[in-house]
Formats: C-alpha cells, structure tokens, sequence
C-alpha cells in the first residue's frame, strides 16, 4: 500500500476482512489468544486503513485460499434445484452448513474451488433422479463421499485425504437414480 491508501478511510468490509485475518492468526497459532481482544479493539477504533494495517501489525497478508471458514453468513439457501433445466453455482461464495441439490430430467454443476464456507462441517446431500450433478472440490479441503447409485453413478473417487487441521470438512452424500452424481478436484 502507498502511504495515500493507509490515509483512505476504513470500509466496513476492511474492517471485517481484518477481524477475519486476527482470527486466523490465533487459529494458525501466529497470535496469542489473549491478545485478540485487544487488537480486535483496535480495529473497531480504526478510522483509516493505516489504523487497521496496525491492528494487524506483524501478522502476514492472507493468501488465495487461507481463512475457508469465515464468519459471514451463507450467501445462498441451503436448496438448490434443477428441473428439465440446470443450474450453475461457481465463483466466490459462502456455502452453507447444509445444502441439498435436486437434478430432475436436468443437471447442474457445483463449483467449491473459490467458496469459502460458513461452517467448520459442510453436508451436500445430492439427489439425481434422471439427471445429473457435478461436484468441483478444491485440493485443500477434506471430502468424504457416501452416496448411493441405483441404476446409476455416484462417483467415489474425490473421497480422499483428511487436510491440514482446520480445514473444512465436507460430506456428499445422497442417491443417483438412473442419473449421476460426479465429484471431482479442480483440473
């Protein structure tokens, strides 16, 4: 930042976005849980930039995918839903704690890659019933997959790895009828 941009005035959203960066520093073990309070003080005090960048003072900028569980709410219901059509939800969103996704006579596609999530445990409950789902997981997360095809396909082959603590869970599970349901990693 030049020393003009630490004199612009705080956004809510920067204040937020540096609330998120001090609890990750205690998540991660960089700063000390008794001093959370007090930087966190700071940061509501801030008026500039400058005032948040020393709030967090010491603490590295976050990267592309640190901080996955964030304390916003979800961006979208939980129900998502796909009947003689499809549907498409990719980009930057809050996924919430539980979402169910309907694919009927249609199909439809799920991107995590760029999500950040509301919760520590997400669930996706897929039902494909003459139709199909796709599921795009991102590499850093843990995922386990426990559906159940019948006349159809639900792909087990993105269940892998438990990831680094304290990174997202999430479980997909539900039914394939005489459709899909396909997860798989970015790629």
């Amino acid at each position: 930042m030049t020393r003009h941009d630490l004199d612009v005035l705080a956004s809510d959203r920067e204040r937020s976005d540096a609330e998120e960066r001090l609890r990750a520093a205690v998540g991660s073990g960089r700063l000390p849980l008794a001093d959370l309070a007090g930087r966190l003080d700071e940061v509501h005090a801030s008026r500039t930039r400058g005032d948040l960048e020393q709030a967090c003072r010491g603490l590295p900028r976050p990267g592309p995918r640190d901080s996955l569980v964030v304390d916003r709410p979800a961006d979208s219901r939980g129900l998502v839903v796909g009947v003689f059509g499809g549907f498409v939800r990719k980009g930057p969103w809050v996924v919430p704690p539980r979402m169910t996704v309907w694919s009927m006579w249609g199909g439809g596609k799920i991107d995590l890659t760029e999500a950040r999530f509301s919760e520590q445990d997400t669930e996706i409950r897929a039902v494909a019933l003459w139709g199909g789902t796709r599921i795009v997981v991102p590499e850093d997360i843990e995922v386990e997959v426990r559906g159940f095809g019948l006349f159809g396909v639900f792909d087990r082959r993105a269940a892998r790895r438990i990831g680094r603590p304290g990174t997202p869970r999430v479980v997909i599970k539900g039914l394939a009828l005489f459709g899909a349901v396909v997860t798989r990693g970015k790629g």
